[in-house]
């Protein structure tokens, strides 16, 4: 929903940052890797209940995601490996943050964020299934060029997620309530992906070939 506006603002920024480490001959993989490491490093600082260290990794961690991107556009490096690698390692991020939250307090924290991992599965399979049949057919990615792969719409996207984990760790207290409404917010953002990614498909397959019966 926000993804939209919030990525031509992040670009900029940026640049001057990818180019210094193209000097430094440093690939975009490299930085989706250390990125997730430094992400990883959230789960044992929320089981300590370090919530505001834990916003410092979570936080560079998003920032090495535009980073890597930002990186393989300026070396005309971008290819499928990299960007299987970088939303494969976006969903295992996305939920050991949940998981720290858990670990953080069990028995406050175990059902909402069992919710949200529930939730989490219907959104993560609904986009990369989607993405699986849209490049069998070719279809393109209007709104989101700079992405490795096809976006179908829907509540929440990249920006809302990390809005979430950041909402989580300056309010800990309130996670099981956030955690849930953001979790309602996934499993309605599943649904209309859901049905929009079937009407689009069945359009593909039943739609008659305008040539069909000529010659």
């Amino acid at each position: 929903m926000l993804d939209r506006w919030t990525m031509p603002l992040t670009q900029g920024p940026l640049q001057p940052v990818a180019r210094l480490l193209a000097r430094w001959h440093i690939r975009p993989d490299q930085v989706t890797c250390t990125a997730f490491a430094v992400g990883m490093l959230a789960v044992p600082l929320l089981a300590w209940q370090a919530y505001w260290a834990a916003l410092a990794v979570i936080l560079l961690n998003r920032l090495g995601d535009g980073l890597d991107g930002a990186l393989a556009r300026h070396c005309g490096q971008e290819n499928d490996a990299g960007g299987f690698l970088d939303i494969g390692l976006d969903f295992v991020f996305y939920a050991a943050v949940v998981l720290g939250f858990v670990l953080a307090d069990s028995d406050a924290n175990a059902v909402a964020g069992a919710f949200l991992l529930f939730a989490f599965v219907g959104t993560g399979t609904s986009f990369l299934a989607f993405a699986i049949m849209a490049s069998r057919h070719g279809l393109e990615r209007p709104h989101f060029q700079r992405k490795s792969f096809y976006y179908l719409h829907g509540l929440t996207e990249g920006t809302e997620t990390v809005l979430a984990l950041v909402a989580f760790c300056v309010w800990p207290g309130l996670f099981p309530w956030l955690a849930t409404l953001f979790g309602a917010a996934c499993l309605l953002t599943t649904a209309t992906r859901l049905w929009g990614g079937y009407r689009t498909l069945a359009g593909l397959v039943t739609s008659p070939d305008p040539e069909a019966g000529e010659g």
